[in-house]
């Protein structure tokens, strides 16, 4: 594929996160963001629905398929997407159940770790690690010459 294209395709793909980011208060029901904006300063009580999980759920899941992408365009490498699918299935599966049961035990001393391991969930964290450690990878495995 021509540089030119799969940097393109990338920034594309980019702009497809921060898209997500930027509408995630229009199409993600999340209170606890309003709660971390003006709530949590005033002391407020928390109150949180079910589906507050889901859309956290559906974040993680549209962010996970646009950074495989962005993984598969930089590298065309199916080897790093399973490797890295499964890193992301692991991130899930430790984090997940960990934001649940602090969501369903909150108490003022938990509400910042709630709030930062829902933010691992929800944003595109891993991808900002995962791509210079694939290229560095990439770099290392091919023999000099």
């Amino acid at each position: 594929m021509n540089p030119y294209l799969r940097m393109f395709l990338i920034g594309l793909l980019v702009a497809v996160l921060a898209l997500i980011r930027m509408y995630e208060y229009q199409y993600f029901y999340d209170p606890f963001m309003y709660f971390f904006e003006r709530a949590f300063q005033e002391q407020q009580e928390y109150h949180f629905t079910n589906l507050m999980f889901f859309n956290v759920f559906l974040r993680f899941l549209l962010n996970t398929v646009v950074s495989l992408t962005i993984l598969y365009v930089a590298f065309k490498n199916w080897s790093i997407i399973k490797f890295a699918g499964v890193i992301y299935a692991l991130f899930f599966i430790v984090l997940f159940p960990l934001f649940v049961w602090l969501m369903q035990n909150v108490t003022p001393d938990d509400y910042l770790a709630a709030f930062y391991v829902r933010r691992f969930l929800a944003h595109p964290v891993l991808i900002l690690i995962l791509l210079p450690a694939f290229y560095y990878y990439r770099l290392k495995s091919v023999p000099e010459n």
